[in-house]
């Protein structure tokens, strides 16, 4: 099987790059695997990433012509590789894309969904975002295959839809354990930041998605009670700076760290009390995932892996999106509990061997895009 894939994730194309990584593994399954990314003029060339793993920059001078690049180039593609699948890896900008060649060149189409697009708080973030939303009802229903990364979009297509099971393959992206999971923590947040007896870490994007202002209202709302309580918020993003200001105003100088993201980052879920998501919709939240590994609780929105991998009172605690009362409710438990945060992030800990090994994973990707033919 010869694999065309539309991408607009340029971390293809980082030699040191999980992403990079993941698609050597990919092309392992296939005969070829062609890789179409969105990217500016820039240094960026054409790039065999492996004997069977081939990636290719559109080179696009403006934005607008985004589209137009990457159907000049995947056509040509098509045409002289003979590919035989399209995987598109949003129902947007890509998936746009990979429907016009599927028209064109009779090819079959799947489309990967990677963020609950169908949840209102989606829908409310923009005007870019309302059309996307258009756009995707559209596309989707037009798609060969849908590979979801939860099992909470599956069930919002299946109800909000009306697409067939078969059509669906719920198919998250693999997390890979981290070796230096084991043994003593090379960084230790407690002795980077004494005088603090409860350490709630976030591991995130600076977006407005991520909703992290809601952590930051529900620590100061109960600011005397957690006087000795720190939140280290690990990431970048344009969201930053103001997210700083409200710290800062909201008097939580001495309660929030802010941490840009390094190598080490991983290491910071070792030493942390809490993990905490905040977000007002994902499509998984694999930061969730590599939490639990760490033996750190999950407090987290009804989002995402929530009620599948996270579920309330089992192993973490989900509250409503956007309820800051709530999360303070959860974040005062599992403050006053140690012995309740130890038997949620064991219980996760086993939940997790349930989850498929990289073999198994890699099988059913492949399995998926075969069954298109």
């Amino acid at each position: 099987m010869k694999v065309l894939m539309l991408s607009t994730d340029q971390r293809i194309f980082d030699e040191r790059s999980e992403v990079r990584q993941r698609m050597i593994e990919y092309g392992s399954l296939f005969e070829e695997l062609h890789i179409v990314v969105y990217t500016g003029v820039v240094s960026k060339k054409e790039t065999r990433l492996s004997h069977t793993v081939f990636a290719y920059p559109t080179q696009t001078r403006f934005r607008e012509f985004y589209f137009f690049d990457a159907y000049r180039l995947s056509s040509f593609l098509i045409r002289n590789r003979h590919l035989s699948v399209i995987t598109a890896q949003d129902p947007f900008e890509t998936g746009l894309v990979g429907y016009l060649l599927k028209k064109k060149f009779h090819v079959p189409l799947q489309l990967q969904i990677h963020t609950d697009f169908l949840s209102p708080y989606f829908r409310s973030e923009s005007l870019l975002n309302r059309v996307r939303v258009w756009l995707a009802r559209y596309l989707v229903r037009r798609a060969d295959g849908i590979r979801v990364v939860s099992e909470r979009i599956r069930q919002s297509f299946l109800k909000k839809l009306g697409l067939p099971e078969s059509l669906i393959v719920v198919l998250p992206i693999f997390v890979e354990p981290k070796n230096f999971f084991e043994g003593r923590a090379k960084f230790n947040l407690r002795e980077q930041y004494p005088g603090h007896d409860f350490i709630i870490l976030m591991v995130s994007r600076l977006t407005s998605e991520k909703n992290i202002p809601l952590a930051l209202q529900a620590l100061s709302a109960s600011r005397e009670e957690f006087s000795k309580t720190l939140l280290v918020i690990v990431g970048d993003g344009p969201e930053r700076q103001s997210l700083q200001t409200l710290a800062s105003k909201l008097g939580l100088g001495a309660n929030v760290q802010f941490l840009p993201w390094t190598d080490i980052g991983n290491e910071y879920y070792r030493t942390a009390d809490v993990f905490l998501i905040t977000s007002n919709y994902e499509g998984y939240g694999r930061t969730a995932i590599e939490a639990i590994r760490s033996g750190v609780p999950v407090v987290m929105t009804d989002v995402g892996l929530a009620g599948e991998i996270v579920v309330n009172e089992e192993t973490g605690l989900v509250v409503p999106v956007g309820n800051a009362a709530k999360l303070m409710d959860a974040l005062r438990v599992l403050h006053h509990d140690p012995g309740l945060r130890k038997q949620l992030a064991t219980a996760a800990k086993e939940r997790l061997k349930k989850l498929l090994s990289k073999e198994q994973y890699l099988e059913r990707y492949k399995a998926a895009l075969n069954s298109l033919l």
